[in-house]
């Protein structure tokens, strides 16, 4: 099985890590396609990987074709590969606001087999979460054969294609949001006296482990909140100072833009 990447930037590259790192596929199963000769040569050395700049190249050989090209691209990419695919080629594209309709129409093929899915940056160190739509000519087996490529770098869930805009909201770009998060409350112990690095150090660690009980525990993050409020302690009254300030009300509504944004690309 070849696995083909049109577009070799820091999220093809994390998913070609993942899955070599996981024994998933070997270097010459993996061919990838750039824009410069730069970065074609830059990934080449680093994963030991066939790369081109020349896409239908790609097309050609690939039994699953990733498209991580930035949406703006996707009309010449595809105007370029499209009859180079092979009709039995599973593709995936990588790509918010770009739903399966638009793919369907875009290369003009309706044999052809389309997985919409979205990751997000923490795959860069094998953690992404991945929301996955399957296009109707798709069988269970490849289905599954895709998931298992994506799971290489983090989890990965079949969602309905009306949710596919949420996952860009909830997981697709909230890694910026829960970094803003971090760099906030770092920025809070450098104003009590604590050194950058250190309080940068701290605050990373506590959203790490906070985030793991949370999925290992099962516990709703309500309780999970209420087991460090103690009664007249500190931080019910940092909790209140969250609320007043708005803290839910901003994170919902950054989700509620991103989530627009997305269905409006």
């Amino acid at each position: 099985m070849k696995i083909g990447f049109i577009g070799l930037g820091n999220m093809a590259t994390a998913m070609i890590g993942g899955m070599l790192q996981k024994g998933i596929a070997k270097p010459e199963d993996i061919i990838g396609s750039s824009k410069t000769e730069t970065t074609a040569e830059k990934v080449k050395t680093k994963f030991n990987i066939n790369t081109t700049t020349d896409n239908t190249a790609v097309a050609e050989q690939a039994d699953i074709l990733f498209l991580a090209v930035k949406p703006i691209f996707f009309p010449e990419v595809i105007a370029e590969i499209k009859d180079a695919v092979k009709a039995d080629t599973l593709i995936v594209s990588i790509a918010a606001g770009r739903n399966l309709q638009y793919l369907k129409d875009a290369f003009g093929r309706p044999e052809l087999k389309l997985i919409r899915c979205m990751p997000n940056t923490p795959a860069l160190v094998l953690e992404g979460c991945t929301g996955v739509c399957i296009g109707e000519n798709v069988t269970e087996e490849e289905t599954e054969q895709v998931l298992s490529l994506l799971r290489s770098f983090g989890i990965a869930s079949v969602v309905p294609e009306r949710l596919m805009d949420v996952v860009v909201g909830v997981s697709g770009s909230s890694p910026a949001y829960v970094f803003m998060f971090i760099e906030a409350m770092a920025d809070g112990g450098v104003k009590a006296g604590m050194p950058r690095s250190q309080a940068l150090g701290f605050a990373a660690q506590t959203v790490l482990g906070s985030a793991k009980l949370l999925l290992e525990s099962g516990k709703h993050p309500g309780e999970l909140k209420d087991m460090v409020c103690s009664p007249g302690g500190t931080t019910i009254c940092g909790v209140q100072a969250l609320e007043e300030a708005g803290l839910r009300g901003a994170v919902m509504k950054a989700i509620e833009a991103c989530v627009e944004r997305s269905k409006n690309m």
